[in-house]
């Protein structure tokens, strides 16, 4: 009985020195919108020379997600810098499997819920035992539901040093060790020796090829690569899979934006993403890089990993869609009469009023899947042509803007069209039999598609971006929604009595649809802004204003009755500002030689006339008109770009945009309050050459010759 007491005694004192020793090793809890923060420790005290973990806990509210290190078609990763004492060192962050988070027409990767973002710390050996170590950090991320915010905190962990032990004595764990065990559970393994790949372009898509451990076949349905790399890899567009008995292939769409040669492709090779198994990637997930070599077919099933999330958004989409486009003013004024015309042609008999009006609706659909049809076969100059339409192709987001703001300045008002195919289609309604229903299906669809409709325009623009086989699906939407009232007053002729009479809340309902559309342009615009340079979205903007200008010119000048003079001179004026505007802002891929600017501080000059390098220093602001026509004069110069490649001259963009005290500070040290101003920097001399505010290529050409014969003299 003694004995048991000492071990109760015993044991009860091992409880309590155990939870002593998981105590809280935590930063503050830090609350922004929607997301709980904190910084954690696995150790409760840290050993000289001893590597330990620490990490960025993330708690999300429901439905919101940050991103990803490749956060996908949009996004921005977490970001970490760290504040540590003197001899510690940081490592990278250890990230967790993502999962995809689509936003159609995009695809991104992030986390949702929880996540831990693991860095490892490793302290100088000269630590003394007893000492507190403060480790300090801000984290920077975007948090998005419907919206996206931006997000940041601060946080300081406090640990204290624990007396060397002799042997490899494990660290006292703290109350948080469980959630690294978690994490880790949910990193990526290695390649290593089990899976080794490749891949080889092929047009517009690059084939992946992996081997896979032994006794792995997994289903093709759950297979994914994640890229670890931006502007690589289309996001969003379906991964082909195929699986054979030790060995899988993936094609994927290639980034509009990677023109040059592929030299290896990295990524995680996922296995299974199924939600019932996420809580452990082991035998699931590994993190390979692909070098470049033949890729050979597989037999079996090939598998569209699809489609399926971005079609259960857009298809409500479309639909909805379809059936606003019979309030649109060329549509509407039709819909009664024709359901009066299926009664008057097929007298009481309810089946010859419903037979009609699925004449009408197979019109209808025939007219879609025409105009699909017409898509696949634009497309059909290989199947890789359909995979470069993409959101990440400037020149396709430019295109979609225009289309869109065409559509919404229609719907405001500045111009008008079908209205002589909804007299065509009123004409038709005298016809009798079931071919007269259908053919004004037919020309229903005529009348209704040059009207658009929210929520139509956008899921016409995915429509090209999607397989052909999603993509007549997504037509077919969009004519179920557009035929859907004459259908439902067909069967149901008696509904027809509850219809509102046409009137002026048509255009005014017409004209409140127009701002989505404007809305859409403008997230268009702020996409190219990624995409294009200071002077290229200057260009876009310029020419959107043309594009409108030649809308207004059509509406004004050739409809309304014009004729003669007038009617030709509004086409001119129309014809010439359209050409002229997508002409000037139609983005263009940069010249290989194209100059890369670099964030200008006194710091990074001083460090590279260090370095011996010759300088050129841009004093600019995005509102400053003359700062961009120099820009845009001078590094269009074929001559000008190729001479900062032969010279590695390195160009620093002081960007005076917004307040910067050490930019005012530098231009006070030249006498200048104003920009543009812009300097030359020779190799190992302190005063540059300055350059009038003017420029034009032959003036910076020849200050260039300028300062190379100032290295020149300096050198001898």
């Amino acid at each position: 009985m003694i004995a048991s007491k000492h071990s109760l005694v015993r044991f009860a004192a091992t409880i309590a020195l155990a939870c002593f020793a998981l105590r809280d090793v935590s930063a503050q809890i830090v609350r922004t919108d929607h997301v709980e923060s904190e910084l954690v420790s696995e150790v409760a005290e840290v050993r000289a020379g001893d590597p330990f973990m620490v990490g960025l806990r993330m708690r999300m509210d429901d439905h919101w997600h940050t991103y990803w290190l490749n956060p996908g078609d949009s996004g921005l990763a977490t970001t970490i810098e760290w504040d540590l004492p003197e001899g510690f060192r940081a490592g990278e962050i250890q990230w967790p499997t993502p999962k995809r988070i689509p936003t159609p027409p995009l695809m991104t990767y992030g986390f949702e819920g929880e996540v831990l973002l693991m860095v490892e710390i490793t302290p100088p050996s000269t630590l003394s035992a007893g000492e507190t170590v403060t480790i300090g950090a801000r984290a920077d991320w975007l948090v998005c539901e419907d919206v996206c915010i931006p997000g940041s905190g601060e946080y300081k962990l406090e640990l204290s040093v624990a007396q060397a032990s002799a042997g490899s004595a494990p660290s006292v764990p703290s109350n948080h060790a469980a959630l690294f065990a978690i994490a880790r559970a949910r990193l990526p393994l290695p390649a290593g020796d089990e899976v080794s790949a490749r891949f080889e372009v092929r047009g517009n898509s690059v084939h992946l090829e992996a081997n896979l451990p032994r006794g792995v076949t997994p289903d093709a349905a759950h297979v994914y690569f994640y890229a670890l790399d931006e502007m690589v890899i289309e996001a969003a567009q379906p991964q082909a899979v195929t699986v054979g008995d030790d060995r899988v292939v993936i094609r994927l769409a290639r980034s509009a934006g990677t023109d040059g040669p592929l030299e290896q492709l990295r990524g995680l090779l996922v296995l299974d993403d199924r939600a019932e198994v996420a809580e452990s990637t082991a035998g699931r997930v590994w993190q390979i890089t692909a070098v470049p070599g033949s890729v050979g077919a597989l037999t079996g099933e090939t598998v569209d990993g699809a489609t399926s999330g971005s079609l259960a958004v857009l298809l409500p989409l479309a639909f909805l869609g379809g059936l606003i486009l019979n309030l649109m003013p060329c549509v509407f004024p039709v819909l009664g009469i024709k359901i009066l015309g299926f009664v008057n042609q097929a007298g009481s008999e309810r089946g010859k009023v419903t037979a009609h009006g699925l004449a009408f609706t197979a019109g209808v659909l025939a007219s879609f899947w025409a105009l699909a049809a017409v898509l696949a076969v634009l497309r059909a100059g290989g199947e890789e042509l359909g995979w470069g339409f993409q959101l990440q192709s400037p020149v396709f987001v430019f295109a979609l803007a225009v289309f869109l703001l065409v559509f919404a300045l229609n719907l405001s008002g500045l111009f008008e069209v079908g209205l002589s195919a909804t007299g065509v289609g009123s004409s038709l309604q005298s016809k009798s039999g079931y071919s007269g229903s259908f053919f004004t299906g037919v020309l229903a669809t005529v009348v209704a598609t040059p009207c658009s409709a929210p929520f139509l325009a956008p899921a016409l623009g995915a429509a090209v971006t999607l397989p052909v086989a999603s993509s007549f699906v997504l037509f077919t939407a969009i004519a179920a929604g557009l035929a859907a009232p004459y259908l439902v007053l067909s069967i149901f002729p008696a509904l027809i009595k509850f219809l509102p009479r046409p009137g002026a809340w048509m255009e005014t309902f017409k004209q409140i649809m127009a701002f989505p559309l404007y809305a859409t342009v403008g997230f268009l615009v702020w996409v190219l802004a990624g995409q294009v340079s200071e002077t290229g979205l200057l260009k876009v903007f310029i020419g959107l204003v043309l594009v409108a200008m030649a809308a207004w010119a059509y509406g004004r000048w050739t409809q309304n009755g014009a004729k003669g003079g007038r009617k030709v001179f509004g086409y001119v004026f129309a014809s010439v500002a359209a050409v002229s505007g997508i002409a000037l802002a139609a983005p263009s891929r940069p010249a290989d030689d194209a100059v890369v600017w670099q964030t200008w501080s006194p710091e990074t000059l001083s460090k590279l006339q260090q370095d011996g390098r010759t300088v050129y220093v841009d004093f600019t602001a995005r509102w400053c008109a003359t700062c961009q026509s120099n820009k845009a004069l001078v590094f269009s110069s074929a001559e000008v770009r190729r001479r900062f490649a032969e010279d590695e001259i390195v160009a620093l963009k002081a960007d005076w945009t917004n307040r910067d005290a050490a930019i005012t500070k530098a231009l006070e040290g030249f006498g200048r309050s104003a920009v543009p101003f812009n300097l030359v920097y020779a190799p190992g001399r302190s005063e540059p050459l300055v350059l009038p505010e003017l420029l034009t290529p032959e003036i910076v050409l020849d200050a260039l010759d300028k300062v190379a014969s100032r290295a020149s003299v300096r050198r001898d």
